[in-house]
């Protein structure tokens, strides 16, 4: 179907990002996969090609764009070169929402330069040891010091997706007790300096798939945290924290179904050349059956995000309509995925194929930003059930 959500801006800018996967990422991704995390230098990379000052206002060193649809460009030219850029996505697709909706002018000034150049790359630090998707449920605290000049940070956090790189942390913690009306009270995020006196990068985290994404266990001894490194109010933390996850659970939605489309891409590459019992995979009613199945899946998620996208971008998209496309889009993946791999035979099975990586790359989909079972919640509770 004729896609109508990308205007020529994005289709050009389009052309420019699957040049430079085919020329900078592709031939070096296999020591990004060996090594478990793309190299430090990338960052400053994508950072001189403009790639984390898009949405960076002007004043700042970026273009001023408003539009999320450019960080969809990208997440669709990667998947479809089977490459991932490392923990990129959460600088730009996580953190920056954040800087820009709750730093003062003077922090701003501060971090955004460097922010969108690469010399400053940011994570944020939610999940703990034990709490999972109970972020009220944090023990991370900061206690300010008796002349209020910083706070006193001390807790642990995993699963830091961009944790080993970081040089800056969005970093949840507690400044106040909990009460029994509402457990999410007392929590601030504060923007924490990775060269710190006792923060400390932990282990780096073996996962099944994201191989090229460094995510880490942090750890906070004691650390000083200067009063003007806290974001936006003290106490408001969680509510902030609520405000981006219609983004972050669309750019899930995105991933996934550009994942979909990407094995479907390299399955009919392989099909019709693998051959069996003397004619291709391909001529088998049985695979384009399957395929076609795939294609229709596949069809109907990339309407559901495109739609998604306009609604983003018009600042209509509810909680409920992300929690929606994510749910359909990852639950559409897992699907269309395994049908790919398994075309494949024995051959899907091997990590040198790209199809391979795809499957252990799309498992989390239904994992982060909120499992499946949450988004059926947050559906359900829309529809006043």
């Amino acid at each position: 179907m004729r896609r109508t959500v990308f205007n020529e801006d994005h289709e050009a800018f389009r052309e420019t990002i699957r040049a430079f996967i085919a020329s900078e990422v592709v031939p070096v991704y296999d020591q990004w996969l060996e090594a478990g995390q793309a190299p430090r230098e990338f960052y400053y990379t994508l950072g001189e090609l403009g790639v984390f000052g898009i949405e960076v206002p002007e004043e700042y060193g970026g273009a001023g764009e408003t539009s999320f649809k450019f960080q969809a460009v990208i997440t669709e030219e990667a998947a479809r070169a089977g490459v991932s850029f490392g923990g990129s996505g959460v600088h730009t697709g996580l953190c920056l929402p954040y800087l820009l909706a709750y730093a003062t002018e003077e922090q701003k000034k501060r971090w955004l330069p460097d922010f969108a150049s690469g010399a400053m790359m940011t994570a944020i630090a939610m999940t703990e040891p034990g709490t999972g998707s109970d972020l009220a449920g944090m023990k991370t605290t900061a206690r300010l010091s008796e002349d209020g000049t910083h706070y006193v940070l001390n807790g642990a956090k995993t699963f830091i997706t961009g944790g080993v790189h970081a040089d800056r942390v969005i970093v949840c913690a507690r400044t106040a007790q909990s009460t029994p009306e509402d457990r999410r009270a007392g929590i601030s995020l504060f923007v924490v300096d990775a060269g710190s006196e006792g923060y400390a990068v932990g282990r780096k985290l073996e996962k099944l798939g994201l191989k090229t994404s460094d995510t880490a266990e942090l750890s906070f001894t004691d650390v000083k945290v200067p009063v003007e490194d806290l974001l936006g109010e003290e106490g408001k933390g969680f509510s902030y924290l609520g405000q981006n996850l219609p983004q972050e659970r669309l750019a899930i939605a995105v991933g996934a179904y550009a994942q979909a489309a990407a094995a479907i891409r390299f399955t009919q590459e392989y099909v019709q050349e693998r051959t069996v019992f003397g004619t291709t995979v391909a001529s088998f009613q049985n695979t384009k059956f399957e395929l076609a199945a795939c294609k229709a899946e596949v069809d109907a998620a990339q309407a559901v995000v495109d739609r998604a996208l306009d609604a983003h971008d018009a600042g209509e998209l509810t909680a409920a309509d992300a929690a929606s496309a994510k749910l359909f889009c990852t639950e559409v993946a897992a699907r269309v995925i395994d049908k790919c791999l398994q075309l494949h035979g024995g051959y899907g099975y091997m990590m040198e194929y790209p199809i391979a990586r795809l499957y252990a790359d799309n498992r989390v989909n239904r994992i982060y930003g909120g499992t499946s079972e949450v988004m059926k919640t947050i559906i359900a509770k829309s529809m006043g059930l």
